[in-house]
């Protein structure tokens, strides 16, 4: 026979008369959409790399007549490794 599990005080998982309240159930709904909202927070584009932004940023503070940040200087050639072949 199955053991029935108890709870010193079943009151604080369900609500007082054993039941989800309406106002649980609506809480943990609100819950559920805000998570669903802030996960689909972002940037949709391709990523930059720090080069392309660093031109970028030139480039906009040019147009805006602001102070020109230093030149990036273009990155190194990419150097082969043995597991490349892997991904």
């Amino acid at each position: 026979m199955a053991k029935k599990l108890r709870y010193k005080r079943q009151a604080d998982f369900l609500g007082t008369d054993g039941v989800m309240t309406g106002s649980r159930i609506l809480t943990g709904l609100i819950l559920v959409a805000a998570l669903g909202a802030v996960s689909a927070c972002g940037r949709k584009a391709d990523l930059d790399t720090p080069y392309q932004a660093a031109i970028d940023a030139r480039k906009e503070a040019e147009r805006a007549n602001e102070p020109v940040p230093p030149e990036p200087q273009p990155p190194v050639k990419d150097k082969p490794f043995i597991l490349d072949p892997l991904l």
